[in-house]
This record gives structure tokens, C-alpha cells and sequence, in this order.
């Protein structure tokens, strides 16, 4: 089947040497000499991160690809800022090392070297899904620690905080979890879901227009908002959670302050839509304690796509990252959906969003699906979008025509 696309245009696209899996950890770097460089987590082993000049946005070139220790962690997630990367090590099971942080000088793009790690390995721990890393100075992650004891295997990362601005020593300011997921808490377990796939962190975004909020996707605890004015004791001001009756896995939540409203979207995990229906949810936040969903983002259709191969449902949005080379937008959302490929949405009116454009590229030859798995989208201040495919596709860049 090929390529179905409206409202935007293909510009580009590179492999990555064929190793084009990638994960959810994109993030576009302006050089000290002008280029601009797209780095890229990848998805699974054998390969840690990539590396992608766009300054021709028409001629992407991959510069640099690291290899990963082992076969048994991967580097899901990073983050740039100026010279700096941080990167999210994540093991297959708990007690494997390396689990944590490890933080980059990026100054030579070619040659990035190691600077700093932060353990967060243990018994329990499978180390650092997701972090973000918006600041130069404070990295806000999900992640587990040494320390820390889950009832449930699966509930074994939760929200970290950790001062970087002297790599040499760097220094936990604070954590956060659902309470009743620990071992000694007061509060009782919470009750399973139908698909378990636990109560962890996952997004954990802070924004500059509202430093002392922390708004957390945490799968099947649903969507939280913490007051963290004082980052050593995060507080939960409120949590909005549809799971059940709708299956879980929260992914992430995505204030527009300037409308008073949270994109959330709930991660699909299962192929040929067996979790169905995972979707993105339209939440009023005007009274942030009270948080009211008022519609969803319109889903590709399921007969079209539900059993076209691999996952179909929604997952990443680009998250108006703070910085000078990220988009932002109170209107437009840009949300990936694995097989049913990258999708644009007007919020003009938030209670019926449109629409607008979407991008579905053919199967990459050699998937193991048969089918795109389009897994993250970045979009720039020139409203250039970067998408990846989960499994070998590699980065399409687009043009918008709306």
C-alpha cells in the first residue's frame, strides 16, 4: 500500500544507515556554527543514538550513530539543550546496569562525549524511561531508584527530579509516585486494569510559563498536575484519570495555558487494536482542581486501520518544547498514531477539533509488521515537521501546506 498524505509535503527522509527504529527522544540542536542537528533515540538495541544534520532540510545526513553496551537496554528518550544532551538508559529487567542518566557534550556533533551519569539502577529498577530537559539545569524524568520498592514490578518508576548544573555532582531534588504503589505506604494498592500496564511515570513536562507545575502522564493512574513550588515535596493538586471504564496507559498531558485546556493522550500497546480505543482526550483546565474532558481528537478511521499491522491508536504529540528551535501552538496539535502515521489537528473550536493534515508513509521494506509505526513527531519554528518510524522506517521531514 503507499503513501497517503494531505495538507503537507515530504521534503526528506534518511534510513539512519539502516537502523531506523526510533524511540520517543527527539530533539533539534543549533550549532555553535549555524547547523542544525537532529538527535535521535533510538527504539531498541543495538544502537544507542543517532545524530542527523538538517540544515538542508531537502538533504538530511546522518552524522553520527552510538552503539549501546549490551542488547539488554535501551535509550529511549533524550533531550538537548545548548551543548548538552541528556540521554534515558532502560533496562530489559530490574537489577541491570547501566539504568540511569548519562549526559553528553554535544559541542563537536561528530564526537559527543560522556560527562556525566547519574545511577538510577537497583534491585527494583529498570532505570529512566523518559526525561525532559528543557532548562540547562534541572532534568525531570521517570525513572526508578535504588531505593525504591514496588508492590508491583510493573509500578517501578516514578517521578524524579535532579539538579545537573554541575555535572560533576549531580544531585536528586525531589520524587513524587501514586500513593499506594509502594511498599510502607499508607494508602492501599491501587485496583489492576483489564491490560495491565502499570501505575509509572512517564511524561513528566514543566513549562517556564508555569514553573511550579509538573503535569505527568502516569499510565494507568491517569493524568496528574503537581504543585512544585517546593521541588523537594511535589504535591498532587489533581488527577484526571477515564481508566476504567477506558483501557489505561496515560501518556502524556499537554497544557495550552493561553486556552485553559490539557491535550492528554492515552498510549496504544497492543497490535490490531486489541486495547482499543486509545485515544487523545480535549480536557477543560480552568478550574485546575476539576479538571472536565469536552472531546477527543478525531481518530483515523478503525476499519481502515485497526488490523493493518502493528499498533493503531494514539500516542506522542509534539509538546511545544520550550527553546528557539521548537514550534509552539495553543491551536495546532501534532499527534503520532502508529500505523494510521502523523495527523494535524485545528483547536480553533476545542469542543469539535479538526483534521487538517495527516502524513501516512507506505510500509518501510523490512518491517516487521507490514506497516508504519509512526512513533514521534518534533515540529520546528519553521513549522517543519520530523516524524519517526518505531521499527526501521528512520525520519521523514515534512512540509505544512495548511
Amino acid at each position: 500500500m503507499g503513501s497517503e498524505i494531505t495538507g503537507m509535503t515530504l521534503i526528506g527522509h534518511d534510513l539512519l544507515a539502516g537502523y531506523g527504529g526510533i524511540g520517543e527522544g527527539m530533539s533539534l540542536q543549533k550549532t555553535r556554527d549555524g547547523r542544525r542537528i537532529m538527535w535521535l533515540a533510538h527504539e531498541g538495541p543495538p544502537k544507542n543514538f543517532t545524530g542527523v544534520d538538517v540544515t538542508d532540510p531537502k538533504a538530511p545526513k546522518t552524522i553520527v550513530q552510538t552503539e549501546l553496551p549490551h542488547m539488554r537496554v535501551r535509550s529511549n528518550s533524550l533531550e538537548t539543550c545548548g551543548d548538552l544532551m541528556a540521554v534515558a538508559y532502560q533496562t530489559v529487567e530490574p537489577g541491570l546496569t547501566p539504568a540511569g542518566i548519562e549526559l553528553f557534550d554535544i559541542s563537536v556533533p561528530e564526537t559527543p562525549k560522556s560527562v556525566a551519569f547519574f545511577d538510577c539502577s537497583g534491585p527494583y529498577s529498570r532505570g529512566v524511561h523518559q526525561l525532559w530537559f528543557v532548562d540547562g539545569a534541572t532534568i525531570h524524568f521517570s525513572g526508578g531508584a535504588a531505593d525504591f520498592q514496588p508492590h508491583n514490578q510493573l509500578d517501578d518508576q516514578i517521578y524524579r527530579i535532579i539538579d545537573v548544573r554541575n555535572p560533576a555532582k549531580i544531585e536528586e531534588v525531589g520524587r513524587w509516585w501514586m500513593p499506594g504503589i509502594r511498599v510502607g505506604d499508607d494508602a492501599p494498592p491501587p485496583k489492576r486494569l483489564p491490560i495491565d500496564s502499570g501505575f509509572r511515570a512517564h511524561n513528566t513536562n514543566v513549562f517556564p510559563e508555569r514553573p511550579d507545575r509538573a503535569y505527568i502522564g502516569f499510565l494507568d493512574g491517569g493524568a496528574f498536575i503537581l504543585d512544585i513550588s517546593d521541588m523537594a515535596r511535589p504535591r498532587t493538586v489533581t488527577n484526571w484519570n477515564p481508566h476504567p471504564p477506558y483501557p489505561g496507559f496515560t501518556h502524556t498531558a499537554l497544557p495550552l495555558f493561553s486556552r485553559d485546556l490539557i491535550i492528554v493522550s492515552d498510549e496504544c500497546v497492543l497490535d490490531d487494536g486489541a486495547d482499543w480505543p486509545k485515544l487523545t482526550w480535549v480536557v477543560d483546565a480552568r478550574n485546575e482542581e476539576n479538571l472536565v474532558p469536552i472531546g477527543t481528537l478525531p481518530m483515523p478511521p478503525l476499519e481502515t486501520y485497526g488490523r493493518r499491522g502493528g499498533r493503531y491508536g494514539s500516542h506522542n504529540m509534539h509538546e511545544n518544547r520550550p527553546g528557539e528551535t521548537s514550534f509552539k501552538s495553543d491551536n495546532l496539535i501534532f499527534a503520532t498514531f502508529f500505523n494510521a502515521g502523523v495527523r494535524v489537528f485545528d483547536l480553533a473550536n476545542p469542543l469539535q477539533p479538526k483534521e487538517v493534515a495527516h502524513f501516512v508513509p507506505e510500509a518501510p521494506q523490512g518491517s516487521r509488521v507490514g506497516a508504519i509505526q509512526i512513533n514521534d513527531v518534533y515540529v520546528d519554528e519553521n513549522a517543519l515537521l520530523y516524524t519517526v518510524d518505531r521499527h526501521i522506517g528512520g525520519l521523514y521531514i515534512l512540509e505544512l501546506d495548511i
